[in-house]
């Protein structure tokens, strides 16, 4: 669906955007939470949208405290200018997802997106420790913290990651942050798989490694001078120049799905790609993207990997593909809680009808 006169809100403080919210759910009236844009084509097509809330302009480094690694931030902050905050530091977040740059931190969690340093790090999920978001009745709820040992109460920030802005609109954030390695080494083979399984199974395992369809695989090691040299020496891969993977981050084809299964799992499923197919994967992490052909693709691809334990989610696609097979796959078995959830946290449903599972 493509919207075309829904009206523009601007928000410049969470209050501003709480208030916003609700004069729009109390009219009745669907809202859809933009950030950056870049995860736009993800999900189900909107059913309507009457009011865009934009957050770009909540776009602030709230609190810093660089000797406890805690960074607090609005939502509407774009990735590249947190991470060039946090460099005056000597520290970053490890967020580095694809169709970059512009992301901002709120719709980065908003679609629980992540890139190759996955691998080391985990997903936002594993260092996000506090978070702020505006509900459809105007309040603003707040949970976790501004510290990292924080575990009082039910983990209900982590409810709001990868739901699309479809329980509330995230304001704020906080994150443990990383110390920048002393050492960042970037190698490369064109051996295909027997590269990646060498390089995973080295006593220094790498902060990224890619494997792309065309048999290239890209290893980034972070630690030490002598540890990272001994690795690199160990892989007898060619050094690669750092720039690969701002390159790979620029990646976002215009049919594209993420498929997500057991690490054992995943090069069988890839395997079951049709010939000639474009793909690139993250063995580590057993997630492979793929730029698709069509939608009959899909629903075979989709069968291959739900049966082998894992999932296949539409992350840019026409409409009309997304209405034959599903942006999302079949229902989980958490489907009624799912529900119940969305019921008590936007109980008229006017937030991204239509754009989540439920």
């Amino acid at each position: 669906m493509v919207v075309t006169n829904a009206a523009v809100v601007k928000p410049r403080s969470a209050d501003e955007l709480a208030n916003s919210l609700r004069e729009a759910a109390a009219a009745g009236k669907a809202v859809t939470p933009v950030g950056g844009g870049r995860a736009a084509t993800m999900g189900g097509p909107l059913e309507r949208c009457d009011v865009e809330i934009r957050t770009t302009a909540l776009d602030r480094v709230v609190e810093h405290t660089a000797a406890d690694m805690v960074v607090t931030v609005e939502a509407g902050i774009q990735l590249e200018a947190l991470q060039e905050h946090l460099a005056k530091s000597g520290q970053f977040l490890p967020l580095d997802p694809f169709n970059s740059p512009g992301h901002t931190v709120g719709g980065l969690l908003a679609g629980g997106w992540s890139g190759p340093l996955r691998l080391r790090y985990g997903s936002a999920r594993d260092f996000m420790i506090g978070i702020r978001v505006a509900l459809p009745d105007g309040k603003l709820a707040s949970a976790g913290g501004r510290v990292v040992k924080n575990v009082s109460g039910y983990d209900l920030m982590k409810l709001h990651v990868g739901a699309l802005g479809s329980l509330g609109i995230i304001v704020a954030a906080s994150f443990k942050v990383f110390p920048r390695p002393l050492r960042d080494i970037t190698v490369e083979s064109h051996d295909g798989w027997p590269a990646a399984d060498q390089a995973l199974s080295l006593p220094m395992a790498p902060a990224a490694l890619e494997l792309f369809s065309d048999g290239r695989v890209i290893a980034r090691y972070f630690g030490s001078h002598d540890a990272v040299a001994a690795t690199v020496k160990a892989t007898g891969w060619a050094q690669a120049d750092d720039s690969v993977w701002r390159e790979h981050s620029l990646s976002a084809p215009a049919q594209w799905a993420r498929i997500a299964t057991p690490r054992t799992e995943l090069r069988r499923v890839i395997e079951s790609l049709p010939g000639g197919a474009r793909w690139w994967c993250s063995p580590g992490t057993g997630i492979a993207h793929w730029s698709f052909g069509d939608a009959d693709e899909v629903v075979k691809v989709r069968k291959l990997a739900e049966a082998a334990g894992g999932s296949l989610v539409l992350m840019a696609a026409p409409d009309d593909v997304k209405n034959k097979v599903g942006a999302w796959g079949t229902p989980p078995p958490t489907l009624d809680v799912m529900r119940r959830l969305k019921d008590a946290f936007d109980p008229n449903h006017v937030l991204n009808p239509g754009r989540f599972v439920v």
